[in-house]
């Protein structure tokens, strides 16, 4: 993994001062009782709302289309620029893109076929509508009329078919592989129809057409990074990826009355402090994914609507299970045991959010979600014993790699602590978020923290996260019958098989997976009020900025 920059000397002196500040909370935890948050949900209550996650027993059936028309008209209204602090996008393939700014960018320049909504559920984009085969393997879609990419060429069924094959070939070695390794085929049936055909039944395979990068691009693009062809809502008109991208509206989108600002400023910080001083001293007007503590530094901020949003977003702590130290199980249960979640979920999330059991599939997925298997008690004592039975009677020292982004650096400090009474010790090493995924060193290092941003369903995770041989699986974790039971709970159309498939796999993780998922994030932002009609999405990098207008 590469170092950190001088640049952010200033930084790391930060972290100190919030490590000193949490040690003491870490102290006074100790003690007879907890520090309560203030102005803080209860940890045991759920969040005020919580989406429903996918369809419950078949894929989802043909919708309607937009209520908004395509037009070929510009849109007259158009006016003001929304300015957002984001980190500095690193990656601009739609195919490559991984953290929230690289995402949020790419929603504003491209259209998805189908999109997901704030409430997770499945909308049409550059799809109006669908049809579904009665044994679910085949998918009609019909697409929008009259759209047209950035350079003026019209969009068409080839456009679909030539993105979902580059995302789907094995050979161009991308995230997605894997994710659409279950298409058998895909034809244009039309100029504007486009017929997937399934090797297997898939009950998600709506949201799998939403992914992350599952943007449509232009047949044929040959520079897929410098291009910024899209068919979106905004248009690229400068980059420099030192400083900022600056967005104009798309006056021929397709959608009626879209959008409705005259452009965009994507504005690059290297710190989230900055980026709350930036939106506190008007630089700037919408800053997303903030960590609790500068969430909390802006109530009562005149001039600013705070955002908040349930999630399962997650920070996961994960050890590599393929060589030593994590090969021998019975290091990463001490880990698990040396961990007091709770007191992690207070100090760290400061009570907003839920504790989390080590498993992706969290309280926002309800069908799924299950507490029938404990979490292990806390016990410093076994840890120690396990470590020892492992080979390391005097325990175990490690490098644990974390982004500088949300809470992680925070989580860090306080495992930090907790660890080191059961003989772990760790130095932390805190990186720029655009390092620690730059290069996929994250997927290299033994020991590390990973933000994963929220999607609609939980299949999403297991199968690029914890399979064998999955694009991202980071731990290394490789179990035939979690593979097995993953199979199963992505494939069956009986909705009952599937509940008891993530049960199942819940349980596993819980007993003997290598990650450790101490907490679900509510997601947290900011924007200057005198823009209205944002809704902060549960991935904030897939929220909508082309509905967004100034206040009347």
């Amino acid at each position: 993994m590469r170092s950190n920059s001088p640049n952010d000397l200033g930084k790391r002196t930060s972290w100190v001062i919030i490590a000193i500040a949490v040690l003491a909370l870490l102290l006074q935890a100790c003690g007879a009782s907890t520090p309560t948050p203030t102005q803080a949900p209860s940890p045991t209550q759920p969040p005020v709302s919580q989406p429903s996650a996918a369809p419950t027993s078949a894929p989802l059936q043909p919708t309607t289309p937009p209520t908004a028309a395509p037009i070929s008209t510009p849109v007259a209204a158009q006016s003001g620029v929304i300015r957002v602090a984001v980190q500095p996008v690193v990656q601009t393939d739609p195919a490559k893109i991984s953290s929230d700014p690289e995402v949020l960018f790419a929603d504003q320049v491209y259209d998805y076929l189908v999109d997901v909504t704030p409430k997770n559920t499945i909308a049409p984009r550059l799809a109006t509508k669908w049809t579904v085969s009665p044994d679910g393997k085949t998918y009609v879609f019909t697409l929008a009329d009259g759209v047209t990419f950035h350079d003026g060429s019209p969009f068409s069924a080839q456009d679909v078919v030539w993105t979902f094959n580059r995302l789907r070939d094995p050979a161009a070695k991308l995230p997605t592989s894997n994710l659409y390794a279950n298409i058998a085929d895909i034809k244009a049936t039309g100029n504007l129809e486009v017929t997937f055909t399934l090797k297997e039944s898939n009950p998600f395979f709506l949201y799998d057409l939403s992914d992350n990068h599952a943007l449509i691009i232009k047949n044929g693009t040959t520079d897929e990074t410098n291009k910024f062809n899209g068919t979106g809502p905004f248009k690229v008109k400068s980059y420099s990826p030192e400083d900022r991208m600056v967005l104009v509206a798309n006056d021929k989108y397709f959608i009626k009355g879209e959008p409705k600002l005259a452009g965009i400023e994507f504005i690059y910080f290297n710190d989230q402090t900055a980026m709350v001083d930036a939106l506190k001293g008007g630089q700037v007007d919408l800053v997303m994914a903030l960590s609790t503590d500068l969430y909390t530094s802006l109530k009562g901020e005149s001039g600013l609507t705070l955002l908040e949003a349930p999630t399962n977003q997650f920070d996961l702590v994960r050890l590599r299970a393929d060589r030593k130290p994590g090969s021998d199980p019975r290091v990463m249960q001490a880990f698990k045991l040396a961990t007091d979640r709770e007191a992690v979920f207070k100090l760290v999330m400061q009570g907003y959010g839920r504790i989390g059991r080590d498993s992706p599939i969290g309280p926002m997925y309800t069908q799924y979600y299950s507490e029938d298997t404990p979490l292990p008690a806390r016990d410093v004592a076994q840890a120690k014993k396990l470590l020892a039975e492992a080979g390391y009677p005097n325990g175990l020292t490690m490098d644990l790699y974390v982004p500088d982004t949300g809470n992680r650096p925070n989580l860090a400090t306080v495992l930090k602590q907790q660890w080191s009474e059961a003989g772990i010790n760790v130095n932390i090493k805190v990186e720029p978020e655009s390092v620690y995924y730059g290069d996929n060193g994250w997927l290299q290092v033994d020991l590390g923290i990973t933000g994963w941003g929220s999607r609609p369903y939980p299949q999403f995770y297991l199968t690029t996260m914890l399979t064998c041989g999955a694009e991202w699986n980071e731990s290394h974790y490789c179990n035939k019958d979690f593979d097995a039971l993953v199979k199963t709970a992505g494939t069956t159309m009986d909705e009952a098989q599937r509940v008891d498939a993530y049960k199942q796999i819940q349980k596993m993780l819980i007993e003997s997976g290598p990650v450790i998922i101490p907490y679900f994030y509510t997601q947290l932002g900011a924007i200057n009020s005198k823009f209205q009609g944002f809704e902060m999405k549960s991935f904030s990098g897939r929220s909508d900025l082309f509905n967004v207008s100034l206040a009347q």
